[in-house]
């Protein structure tokens, strides 16, 4: 479970720095060489797995609280 998080973390997080990139990047829409045409919205696709991977990660540590796979840690509720 532990390993899924992590890779999930790392999905995350590298998600959020090829959206970095594609935004520093931009694109030159007006370059004479239509060959090296930027693909548009990778921008928006990027963040938009990011979204994507942050519910799906929610939702996978909510299931395996619920089947009882993953226990609660953490301070005492009572003293």
């Amino acid at each position: 479970m532990k390993t899924l998080v992590i890779a999930a973390f790392v999905a995350i997080i590298g998600s959020l720095a090829a959206a970095l990139v594609f935004m520093m990047r931009g694109g030159d829409e007006g370059s004479p060489d239509s060959s090296d045409k930027p693909r548009k919205n990778h921008m928006a696709r990027a963040l938009a797995f990011r979204v994507g991977f942050s519910i799906l990660l929610f939702v996978v540590v909510l299931v395996s609280y619920l089947m009882g796979w993953i226990q609660p840690t953490g301070l005492p509720l009572q003293r």
